[in-house]
């Protein structure tokens, strides 16, 4: 998904308000950092795989879900003072959301199995 389309998606599915966009903001910079990065790692493999060993591959592999791993608690230290802020009704949305999401993940990963 195109990150910007997520930042949309997620700001309207968490119904941020007005009064919370400084905080959404930086929610927002650590959702680029992290794509950046993770472009990053991914592009690096890319470049490689046709000359990689399959240690190579193994190793590059490693990087990317070591990056995804870091843009989670990256995403999760910034999201942080933004859910402490919400009122109770928002926190419950919240926790809504990322649970779908995390269960979602979750049927990928099996299905990958």
């Amino acid at each position: 998904m195109n990150i910007e389309k997520h930042i949309k998606d997620l700001h309207a599915k968490l119904k941020i308000t007005a009064a919370e966009e400084t905080q959404w903001a930086a929610v927002t910079k650590a959702m680029h950092d992290n794509a950046d990065e993770l472009d990053k790692v991914i592009d690096k493999r890319d470049a490689m795989i046709g000359n990689a060993s399959a240690v190579d591959n193994l190793n590059a592999y490693g990087d990317i879900a070591r990056a995804h791993a870091d843009a989670i608690k990256n995403l999760s230290a910034a999201f942080a003072p933004l859910y402490a802020a919400m009122p109770d009704d928002q926190k419950k949305l919240a926790d809504q959301v990322f649970a779908q999401r995390a269960a979602h993940e979750g049927k990928n990963a099996k299905a990958m199995k």
